[in-house]
């Protein structure tokens, strides 16, 4: 085992969306990566060969798989220095038509799994004097219907990332971001009016989120910066909506 000279940091859900453009940002900032995501997920085509970077296949809600994946990280490059847990999925569905398997299967993905990596991770990142991102939602402060399972795993990754800075500090920081809505699709297709209603103007990227947890990786940085959630989401949550 060499050890990368780079700093390393474990990715989830890095085959497309908020986790791809994380951890091409990282790349790019000079980190080796750990892209961790589903088979078939498209992750060898949505990053490039690369020395500095390792593609790992798994569920994120199997512990075993999770152990795997954090010990091929570590064993690939000698380290590991930041853990990004960034999978999510929704299942929306009447809460009469949404199975228990559905819940089960939302809280499994979006919220057991951040703790599983957190566990598994907690080793190397002592050593490293590193660093964990959780990805949540506002999702966790304000609801649409339908949206109870996802709703409640956002709300507890908010929890879990105090709780983790408590339990896992000084040595590891613990940060969470809560994005609003974030486009990974067409970005020209959005309307005037999709982006109007933001205060800041526009609808959010990926880039933005990206730019966020960069900074909440570097210690040099953000060293202070530990068991908070921020909210990354053009002022949606501050604008107070009235009928007319």
């Amino acid at each position: 085992m060499v050890r990368s000279v780079r700093p390393a940091a474990l990715v989830t859900g890095a085959a497309n969306g908020i986790g791809l453009a994380i951890a091409k940002r990282l790349l790019n900032d000079g980190w080796a990566i750990a892209a961790f995501d589903l088979p078939k997920s498209g992750l060898s085509r949505a990053l490039t060969k690369s020395p500095h970077v390792v593609l790992i296949e798994g569920d994120v809600a199997d512990a075993a798989a999770v152990e795997r994946g954090v010990d091929k990280a570590v064993k690939t490059f000698g380290r590991l220095d930041g853990l990004v847990s960034n999978a999510g999925i929704m299942k929306r569905k009447p809460v009469g038509r949404l199975s228990l398997a559905d819940w089960q299967r939302v809280i499994d993905v979006n919220l057991t799994a951040a703790f599983l990596f957190a566990r598994a991770a907690e080793k190397p990142l002592r050593k490293a004097r590193g660093a964990i991102v959780t990805i949540a939602s506002t999702r966790a402060l304000m609801s649409e219907p339908n949206t109870e399972a996802y709703s409640a795993t956002k709300g507890g990754l908010v929890a879990l990332t105090h709780a983790l800075a408590l339990s896992l500090g000084p040595a590891i920081r613990v940060n969470c971001i809560s994005p609003g809505w974030i486009e990974t699709g067409d970005y020209a297709k959005l309307r005037k009016t999709d982006h109007d209603q933001h205060p800041a103007g526009r609808v959010g990227k990926p880039d933005d989120i990206a730019e966020i947890a960069a900074l909440l990786l570097d210690g040099q940085r953000s060293g202070f910066v530990t068991g908070a959630n921020f909210v990354v989401d053009g002022g949606m949550t501050r604008k107070m909506i009235y009928s007319e």
